[in-house]
């Protein structure tokens, strides 16, 4: 098995920090949907910002809000503006990676989705494999 990417946000601003939560990270449920992350899976969080980088799981917020709040001690880590990268990911045999498709979302700075970029692995007919990106605006 190997661990491959299976959704990511790319740029999404940090809109909030709250120590004294229970923990995990608050994310828009619309922008989750769009991107396929699922409440209580587990992420991994790469600030732009600072460099840190931090594993937590996703709660979803207030929909339509385009949250993005660190929470628990996962509020250390991040400052409101801070741009990060969430990325989660799944374990596959190496002989299913023809065929995979990811969804990348891409942000403004109020955290409206503004693009959609897709990675596609395919197999290159001799033992190897090709990989594509494609990307759209989101509309």
């Amino acid at each position: 098995m190997i661990k491959i990417l299976r959704a990511k946000l790319h740029g999404i601003r940090v809109t909030g920090a709250d120590l004294n939560y229970h923990g995990s990270i608050s994310l828009d449920p619309l922008t989750c949907k769009r991107a396929g992350l699922l409440p209580t899976e587990f992420v991994e969080i790469w600030n732009k910002s600072s460099g840190a980088r931090i594993s937590t799981y996703v709660i979803y917020g207030t929909p339509g809000s385009r949250c993005c709040i660190l929470n628990g001690a996962a509020a250390r880590t991040c400052q409101p503006g801070d741009e990060v990268i969430i990325a989660a990911a799944e374990y596959v045999d190496p002989a299913s990676l023809a065929g995979r498709r990811q969804t990348v979302l891409t942000f403004t700075p109020t955290n409206e989705i503004a693009s959609i970029v897709t990675y596609q692995t395919e197999s290159d007919g001799a033992g190897g494999y090709d990989f594509t990106i494609e990307e759209t605006a989101a509309g």
